[in-house]
């Protein structure tokens, strides 16, 4: 089974071929489905609990205090102790809750995340699924989250619940625009909404330097909108724990809760994954026109390792914004989309296919 750090695509089709060699085609896809169903599992378990690691110890380092640093080496096993202790936790029965929406809605967030993290390409070689529409498949399957919360707050027969999922309703609804226009203008400048395709038209350069100045617009309209859609802070108006005691899953306790804590960290993950994908070339090394040796270091470091930096440095940027600037205000929140980042973005999408069509971009 060949296997190299550099291109995965010859590890996978290896994994292919010895499954049909041994079995029927159809249970061969089964299998298949099975291990990529478990390694996105335990990938996702993974990067859940190391994410809520990261974000106490990025909010000790703003605050500056310690963080986790009593269970395991500097609170590594912190977040594992967590989510023991939730497992423990009792489910509790809400009276007059409608029972079987009251279930199925954290299922809902978290299965919606779980759609989205299959179409991102890892590696050369690595995801799980290769769509030619991979962009629209993405900004598709992330939006189905809100139906979930939206489940969750009325199910819950709570006004508190209630009001935290109208206002994520409305939130997800309203910046995902943004979201899908800025990743738009990206897909405009390189002519395909396949995600592979656009990291591999990266290769010469990364698409926020080679789209000039609408690819910087587009990139911090998506780091703003995104970080709003994923209702981290400051946009977090749905949870707001100063004013909703907790928002739309101030009912839930135990694995439940845990399905909605997990679902947000991942969501962040997800959305930092495509910014890094879309704009700063993904698992694409650094090239710089000219530079040959400076280039040809670059490309030692394994493409996983570009990715998982690249995605990391996005989401420090998100745990920044939460822990620096206050929770903005209902309207202010709705304001800044409605009056300032839509027709910003829709400006933008226009200058950028005009620079297509003269043929200005590098």
């Amino acid at each position: 089974m060949a296997f190299n750090i550099y291109d995965f695509t010859s590890f996978t089709q290896s994994i292919d071929q010895g499954l049909n060699s041994v079995m029927p085609a159809f249970w061969a896809m089964i299998t298949e489905m099975v291990i990529i169903g478990v390694a996105i599992l335990a990938f996702y378990a993974l990067v859940g609990l190391f994410l809520v690691y990261a974000e106490r110890k990025v909010c000790a380092f703003m605050q500056n205090r310690v963080g986790p640093n009593r269970v395991g080496p500097y609170g590594i096993i912190q977040t594992i102790a967590d989510l023991i202790k939730l497992l423990m936790k009792e489910l509790v029965e809400i009276k007059k809750a409608d029972k079987l929406l009251f279930t199925i809605a954290p299922f809902i967030v978290i299965i919606a995340s779980f759609m989205a993290i299959a179409a991102i390409p890892f590696a050369k070689g690595l995801h799980a699924i290769d769509f030619n529409i991979g962009v629209l498949y993405v900004v598709a399957v992330s939006s189905l989250g809100v139906v979930g919360i939206l489940i969750a707050g009325w199910s819950s027969n709570n006004k508190y619940s209630l009001i935290g999922a109208m206002r994520s309703g409305a939130q997800i609804v309203s910046y995902e625009l943004s979201v899908g226009l800025s990743l738009i203008t990206a897909c405009i400048l390189v002519g395909s909404l396949q995600l592979s395709t656009i990291v591999e038209s990266q290769a010469d350069g990364w698409l926020i330097f080679k789209g000039h100045i609408p690819a910087v617009i587009a990139f911090l309209i998506y780091l703003v909108a995104s970080t709003a859609e994923t209702n981290r802070g400051p946009f977090d108006l749905a949870e707001a724990e100063s004013e909703l005691t907790a928002g739309f899953h101030v009912e839930y306790s135990g694995i439940k809760f845990a399905f909605f804590f997990l679902a947000e960290y991942m969501n962040m993950f997800i959305v930092a994954s495509i910014g890094a994908t879309i704009f700063w070339g993904g698992w694409m090394p650094l090239h710089i026109g000219g530079w040959g040796s400076f280039n040809m270091v670059m490309d030692y470091i394994p493409p996983f390792v570009w990715y998982i930096g690249k995605t990391a440095v996005i989401i420090w940027i998100m745990m920044w914004f939460k822990w620096t600037f206050p929770r903005l205000r209902i309207d202010q929140l709705l304001t800044l989309e409605w009056k300032y980042l839509l027709p910003i973005n829709l400006f933008n999408i226009l200058l950028m296919a005009f620079i297509v069509l003269m043929g200005w971009h590098f």
